[in-house]
């Protein structure tokens, strides 16, 4: 049988839909992945914030933004991933399903999360929360990455200004990260040992679990399959 594919923007298209069982049980285990992976990484990211003792950088700058709008953290997060999907535009990137839905799922996981946690005051219950957070983030980190279904709106965000400016990722993520903590920490987002902790070990959990939960290659004919997605630009330094 005669099979073909186009590629486009970046992104693998079939022009025939997977009916074999085997196709449909590798596209299930991702789209597994990809949900499971955003809703816990919304989840942990409340964790963290619930600890109180340091965000990861951009829940930084959303934190900061919601104290100073009085919106949700999660609407915040949600609104400005939103905001950064735009940038795409001029830098010709193009979103797949996981860039949407990581626009989507994680702020509501978050805010869900944040409602059903109890309030954490005493050092001995908050440290735990950090630490499970910082690991809990890092596996949500592995499974929705390695499905495969496109990078997130901030993650694409490197990877476009890498190809339109020519600078390391490295250099990039960075600086816009180190911008996004001081403005956040400006607007009142908590910046402490946690930030510091999760700037150290979240490179070498998310590359483990990255590895632990690799998804099966889809094949020519399965649908949308992000290509040529940088490693370097997903994982947090």
């Amino acid at each position: 049988m005669h099979r073909s594919a186009t590629t486009t923007g970046g992104y693998l298209l079939s022009t025939e839909p997977a009916t074999e069982p085997s196709s449909r049980r590798r596209l299930g285990r991702r789209l597994v992945q990809l949900y499971a992976g955003l809703a816990l990484y919304g989840a942990s990211s409340a964790l963290l914030v619930e600890a109180g003792l340091g965000l990861e950088p951009w829940n930084v700058l959303h934190q900061g933004l919601s104290e100073l709008t009085g919106l949700s953290m999660g609407v915040v997060l949600t609104i400005v991933g939103a905001g950064v999907l735009l940038l795409w535009i001029p830098l010709r990137q193009r979103p797949g399903l996981g860039t949407v839905s990581n626009v989507l799922v994680i702020g509501f996981a978050m805010d869900a999360t944040l409602a059903a946690l109890p309030d954490a005051h005493r050092l001995a219950v908050r440290v735990p929360l950090l630490l499970a957070g910082v690991v809990l983030n890092g596996v949500a980190t592995g499974l929705y990455i390695s499905a495969n279904f496109g990078p997130g709106p901030r993650d694409g965000l490197m990877t476009g200004l890498h190809q339109r400016t020519g600078r390391s990722i490295r250099l990039l993520r960075t600086a816009v990260e180190l911008a996004v903590v001081v403005t956040g920490f400006a607007l009142g987002g908590t910046v402490g040992i946690g930030t510091v902790l999760y700037a150290l070990a979240i490179g070498p959990l998310a590359q483990f679990f990255l590895r632990l939960f690799a998804a099966p290659s889809a094949p020519a004919r399965s649908t949308v399959v992000a290509t040529g997605q940088r490693e370097e630009a997903i994982l947090p330094r």
